[in-house]
């Protein structure tokens, strides 16, 4: 199993249903990857099943077609039914280990972690990356955690090795002091989604990571 910095790209951008409709999550996956990013992940909680897996077909197609790492969240099934790069799984979802075992090792496997405990016991688990957060408040996650901070990140970053994809109220401001804390990568849903211009919006962010990579 590849445990690779370089393997998590410093955006990434996850589509959610929750803020995108339906009819237009295939538009807004375009958008997404219309802006140059080389990873994206399917969100879509509030969907059917049935809904949940034309759209991951759907994107999983232009994904394939433009070298882009597709990741499905919670859904280890749909993740096989697609034959996504891999899957994000929540503290309650379905355990890393029969997810691995499924999936097999040439898929990438990230998990979720909201503290420092957490954090670490995901660390021993066959996962690609970990998720920590939130970092700052956020109104996308309704049953998100208390705000773990600067702090926080930088304490799960001294105590694991393997890759931290900063999530939790991410913006193109503070995303720079997640980035400083050693976090590889910094998730983003509502700071682009929302946004007038997607695609405008992604190739800045991908800029300012960028630029901040080569003054380090």
């Amino acid at each position: 199993m590849i445990r690779n910095k370089m393997l998590i790209p410093s955006i990434y951008p996850i589509l959610d249903s929750s803020l995108v409709p339906f009819a237009d999550l295939e538009k807004a996956a375009q958008a997404i990857m219309d802006g140059g990013i080389k990873i994206i992940q399917l969100r879509a909680k509030g969907l059917s099943s049935r809904e949940f897996l034309e759209s991951a077909l759907i994107i999983r197609r232009t994904t394939k077609e433009r070298n882009i790492l597709f990741i499905v969240n919670d859904r280890v099934d749909i993740a096989l039914l697609t034959d996504a790069d891999g899957v994000h799984l929540g503290q309650d979802d379905l355990p890393v280990k029969e997810a691995r075992r499924i999936l097999g090792n040439d898929k990438i496997i990230g998990c979720s972690t909201h503290n420092l405990r957490e954090a670490l016991e995901a660390a021993k688990l066959p996962v690609n990356y970990i998720s920590f957060g939130p970092i700052f408040p956020t109104k996308t996650k309704k049953d998100a955690q208390a705000p773990k901070g600067i702090k926080g990140l930088s304490e799960a970053r001294k105590a694991v090795g393997i890759p931290i994809v900063a999530i939790g109220g991410i913006t193109e401001t503070n995303m720079i002091h997640a980035l400083k804390q050693g976090a590889d990568s910094v998730a983003m849903i509502s700071e682009i989604l929302t946004s007038a211009d997607v695609s405008k919006k992604i190739n800045k962010l991908i800029s300012i990571a960028k630029d901040f990579q080569a003054n380090e």
